[in-house]
């Protein structure tokens, strides 16, 4: 029977859509996070919880205030990455969706990001439109982008809400808010744990790409975002762990004739990178994270090496979805972001 698309979320044994959440520490994000996702409509979903040991009274409220959703508590924060694996090893839904606790999604997200799948076309990823919480107007991400010379960025970032509207193909999805078949996660071997927090959405929808998969942006599953309420906007936990892990997912999956040919690239993309780290005084924590990644090479080659055996798909596959604007696409990204920190927007 196709499910009443406005009776709320049902509750069933076996769900199309396990709806993950992780959180640490943001029990203050939770019940309208919470709320939304139970008011989903015409989805047969069930809402587990990761809790990343929190000491906030996450697990009792969450067990008392919602019934319903089911709590995955684990003894060590694990990050976004470790616990969004939790959460899908526990899942019961033929899908996955993974939401930010920090976010409030309209009713109609989950039906939306599920009719964005269509497998045998190649769509087995599919991206929302995050909208921020205190400016809706304005986009958060409108999936993920990858630029040719290995760095990632957030598309639309900073943009009016009118340059998202519509339906497309993208590099890969936010981790934020987004779904796909469990047997996809489960085939690309989930997020990477290693990574902890950043650039594991991007990791994941490389290692998709490079097995034949696409990802849909889909402009209707709209959800609305705090923006950066664990990483911080400008923090040097987050530059230390988006600048790591952005040399771990470069080298894991651009395969070898693109690789010789982006590193020049590459190098140069980090020169400008450490300038600007350096003008924002976190210069120190760019090189700790560069040698952090350096340090980490082996585990990474014998990543690579398994990625590169799996991959089913060559260059010409990959190389049309890079985008070659770094210089702009960045400047306009820092430019809003610095804005964002300092309360200017």
């Amino acid at each position: 029977m196709t499910p009443d698309p406005r009776s709320p979320i049902p509750d069933p044994r076996s769900p199309d859509v396990s709806v993950i959440i992780v959180t640490w520490n943001g029990r203050q994000y939770l019940e309208p996070c919470l709320r939304a996702v139970e008011a989903q409509q015409g989805v047969s979903a069930e809402i587990i919880l990761v809790d990343n040991a929190s000491t906030d009274g996450t697990g009792e409220f969450v067990r008392s205030h919602f019934p319903r959703v089911r709590v995955v508590t684990l003894a060590e924060n694990r990050g976004f990455a470790g616990g969004n694996n939790a959460g899908a090893r526990d899942a019961r839904g033929q899908h996955v969706a993974f939401l930010n606790n920090d976010t409030v999604a309209d009713a109609s997200w989950l039906r939306a990001l599920r009719a964005g799948i269509d497998v045998p076309s190649g769509f087995a990823l599919a991206t929302s439109r995050i909208v921020y919480m205190h400016d809706p107007g304005v986009i958060d991400s409108a999936g993920d982008g990858l630029f040719r010379w290995g760095g990632a960025f957030k598309r639309l970032h900073g943009e009016p809400v009118a340059a998202a509207g519509a339906p497309l193909e993208v590099f890969g999805v936010c981790g934020g808010a987004c779904l796909m078949p469990k047997a996809v996660f489960d085939e690309l071997g989930g997020f990477d744990a290693d990574f902890f927090a950043s650039h594991e959405d991007v990791d994941l929808s490389y290692r998709a790409r490079l097995r034949g998969y696409r990802c849909r942006y889909v402009p209707d599953a709209r959800v609305r975002h705090h923006g950066s309420a664990t990483l911080g906007t400008i923090s040097a936990f987050a530059v230390f762990h988006g600048q790591r892990n952005l040399e771990w997912m470069y080298l894991k999956n651009t395969p070898a004739s693109l690789l010789i040919r982006t590193l020049p690239g590459h190098l140069l993309y980090n020169a400008a990178a450490a300038a600007h780290f350096a003008r924002r005084g976190l210069l120190g924590t760019f090189l700790k994270a560069k040698g952090a990644a350096l340090a980490g090479l082996p585990a990474i080659l014998r990543k690579r090496a398994r990625i590169q055996r799996g991959r089913t798909v060559g260059v010409a596959a990959i190389e049309p979805h890079l985008e070659k604007r770094w210089l702009a696409v960045k400047v306009r990204e820092k430019r809003f972001d610095v804005g964002l920190a300092g309360g200017t927007r």
